[in-house]
């Protein structure tokens, strides 16, 4: 079966290197999915999660904002965070969730709901990925 690169690069390290059959992800057009010999493109990624089929399987990323460029063999993710299903604390997420949106209630400066907004958008992804591999 035809695979195609998959790379997600945060500012810390590259979380994901592998050939895969295809990568699902939301772009600023909305969802999409990314096969082999995909036509080449750039797009936003959205706050959420991706999900790359490999051997059949489904893994799943919760992942940040950030940048997509795929060419006919690679999909390049460049993104501020990237974790893996199995490494995600569902608690610490939720923590985090509850705590963004006290903030967000509270009156801030817009560079500070900036912030919020991008720590609440993480721990939501993490949220999303995680419940979704529980059932």
């Amino acid at each position: 079966m035809a695979t195609i690169k998959l790379e997600i690069v945060t500012p810390e390290a590259i979380t994901f290197s592998e050939d895969v059959e295809m990568v699902t992800l939301t772009g600023s057009e909305g969802e999409m999915g990314i096969l082999p010999q995909h036509m080449p493109l750039m797009t936003q990624l959205q706050a959420g999660e991706v999900v790359a089929r490999k051997n059949g399987q489904n893994l799943f990323l919760a992942v940040g904002d950030g940048f997509v460029q795929v060419t006919g063999e690679r999909v390049a993710i460049l993104t501020d965070m990237a974790i893996r299903a199995e490494n995600i604390d569902e608690a610490k997420a939720e923590e985090a969730r509850k705590r963004a949106e006290a903030r967000l209630a509270e009156k801030i400066s817009e560079e500070d709901a900036a912030l919020v907004h991008a720590s609440l958008a993480h721990a939501t992804a993490q949220l999303k990925v995680k419940r979704r591999t529980h059932s």
